[in-house]
């Protein structure tokens, strides 16, 4: 199963970093959003991304002309039809999901092999909403895409060991390192990580430390790159809170129960640095706890 021209739905956070490492691994790819603004400000990002790497020579200049020049960008999602491989990368949301499928596969080719990046949503369920399940698979980036190493696999039910088999070849090609999960609410990353945030924020809650306490105790006691609550913002409230509801809504266990402070500051749109704001107002010259 050769892959060479690769489909990204999705011209945000993860599908611009998606589109920059399959573009500089020599893959050609074809970046769609239903924002002809989103596919601009990607196409900047991602130039951005590279011109980085170039001065601090990861990559030549060579290169990262190469990889602009293989991303075509387009709001026509039929057009992704001719790709070999698909990813979608939109919204953490399993109706918006299923529509961008319903409205893909009859333009796909058969042999066409479709993914999700999605964080936590069942892949058996998404695939059986599709007509191959067989060829569908969890093929989850972590953020930021192109400085991190390691990419989920997750089969469904009815994945096949060639479908699997083409990922984990793909996944070498990028240069990153693959790892198996089983087809569980949140896989291994996400399972692990996002009850530590939710236990960050009910400390928060409940007045065990503030903000600032709280993230400084487990970068300089847990030796953590971010604390807890910085990382939270990074990776955006209203995302964290939607993998909680996953955990706790597919596992019916109540130590998954998300914080009512996480729900409250989303309910706030305070979601983050996306909107200058979350657990740290971002809008001055440095970060400021806001609580």
């Amino acid at each position: 199963m050769v892959i060479e021209k690769v489909g990204v739905i999705g011209a945000g956070q993860m599908g611009n970093g998606i589109a920059h490492v399959f573009a500089l691994a020599g893959f050609d790819v074809l970046l769609n959003d239903i924002s002809q603004d989103s596919l601009d400000k990607a196409m900047a990002t991602i130039s951005h991304n590279l011109d980085r790497q170039v001065s601090r020579e990861k990559i030549t200049q060579a290169a990262m002309d190469d990889a602009i020049a293989r991303i075509k960008t387009t709001m026509n999602l039929e057009e992704l039809g001719k790709t070999d491989l698909v990813i979608e990368a939109a919204t953490e949301r399993e109706d918006v999901k299923n529509a961008i499928f319903e409205k893909l596969l009859p333009h796909l080719k058969p042999e066409t092999i479709l993914t999700s990046n999605t964080s936590s949503i069942s892949i058996t369920r998404l695939a059986s909403r599709t007509d191959r399940p067989e060829k569908f698979m969890g093929f989850h980036f972590m953020n930021p895409v192109p400085i991190m190493q390691l990419v989920e696999l997750i089969r469904g039910i009815a994945t096949d060991e060639e479908t699997y088999l083409a990922l984990v070849a793909v996944v070498e090609k990028l240069g990153k390192t693959a790892a198996s999960a089983e087809d569980f609410p949140a896989f291994i990353v996400n399972r692990i990580l996002m009850p530590m945030i939710n236990e960050a924020v009910y400390t928060l809650y409940e007045g065990v430390g503030s903000v600032r306490s709280i993230d400084e105790s487990m970068k300089l006691g847990a030796n953590h790159p971010m604390g807890p609550l910085e990382l939270a913002d990074f990776i955006g409230l209203d995302t964290c809170l939607a993998i909680m509801n996953v955990l706790h809504e597919g596992l019916a266990d109540t130590k998954y129960r998300p914080c009512p402070l996480l729900t409250k500051y989303v309910e706030a749109g305070w979601l983050g640095r996306k909107t200058d704001r979350g657990f740290y107002d971002y809008r001055g010259e440095t970060p400021v706890p806001t609580r």
